[in-house]
């Protein structure tokens, strides 16, 4: 509910209901409200994060015309991505149901954003055949988190931000624990491979650990039990 306050210092001199109120002093209330308590008021989804990390990505890497996302950023800017959202708020509840990932798109700019899923796309298509999430921290480079089985036959480390950035490849055990962690995929099957090779071989039978894994066909599946 909207009230009309008056205080003096910290004394409250008046505090009574609005049912009309201005629809402007309302938003500009909402704006003032948002500054003070920052972004952590509004329900950050999972999607509305990962598109924020992106974002912050590209910033970092690629300059203008990717815009800033971090929260001083945002918060000068709020008609730019949620002005038309800010402009039904009358409560808490209504900053709760505001899309925050819809209001970040409205930053790609433009023509540019067409290419937003090149430079710094959501998912990377790896030998075996799946699409593998990658995790963004801002402007440090993405990592790509995948079973190491699935990688056999990659001989190069995959890049985003236009080959600028080489990814993390943090390569899992069949446990989902990671065996190691490369920037470098050429120097890790030649140095690092063996070894992991001679760990892990006994520990997990089932699982394809050739010699050679540059010529091995790429998997995500174990050996079926006999």
């Amino acid at each position: 509910m909207t009230r009309r306050v008056e205080t003096l210092g910290a004394i409250v001199l008046n505090d009574a209901p609005l049912t009309r109120p201005d629809p402007l002093l309302v938003q500009a209330a909402v704006r003032d409200g948002l500054r003070r308590s920052g972004l952590s008021v509004l329900h950050w989804s999972e999607a509305a994060l990962a598109l924020r990390e992106r974002l912050a990505f590209c910033q970092a890497h690629l300059g203008v015309p990717w815009p800033a996302v971090d929260d001083e950023a945002l918060l000068a800017g709020l008609d730019d991505w949620l002005g038309t959202e800010l402009a039904a708020v009358r409560g808490a509840r209504d900053l709760a149901r505001i899309d925050v990932a819809a209001g970040l798109r409205r930053l790609l700019p433009w023509p540019d954003a067409a290419r937003f899923d090149e430079l710094a796309p959501e998912r990377i298509m790896v030998p075996s055949g799946s699409a593998v999430r990658l995790a963004y921290d801002g402007a440090a480079p993405p990592v790509l988190a995948v079973k190491l089985q699935e990688v056999f036959g990659w001989t190069a480390t995959p890049t985003v931000a236009d080959g600028r950035v080489p990814v993390v490849l943090h390569l899992l055990s069949p446990a989902r624990r990671p065996a190691a962690i490369t920037s470098d995929l050429a120097s890790f099957w030649q140095q690092g491979y063996p070894q992991v090779r001679a760990d892990l071989r006994a520990r997990y039978p089932r699982h394809p650990w050739p010699e050679d894994p540059l010529s091995a066909v790429a998997t995500g599946r174990a050996k079926p039990r006999r």
